[in-house]
């Protein structure tokens, strides 16, 4: 079996953090990005959009994003 150096694992760790910290803000200047065209000129009144369905859209996004997050925790754990 090989042997990892101290450092390696902490090494992987910040790796990791700086790897999901880097996606999440990809994904939020995708976000901003694409709800800015869509946003409305004029007021709530005569909006081309929905805020409804926007914000239920995002809101349904980030719940399949933790029940998945959820899943593969949960299959990683028991397989350990």
């Amino acid at each position: 079996m090989r042997r990892m150096p101290i450092g390696a694992s902490n090494e992987n760790k910040d790796h990791s953090l700086v790897m999901k910290k880097s996606l999440l803000l990809a994904a939020l200047a995708f976000a901003l990005t694409v709800a800015l065209p869509a946003r409305a000129q004029s007021g709530c009144d005569d909006s081309p959009e929905n805020p409804t369905l926007i914000l239920a859209g995002l809101a349904g996004g980030a719940f399949a994003v933790s029940s998945l997050r959820t899943r593969m925790r949960a299959r990683r754990s028991h397989k350990k």
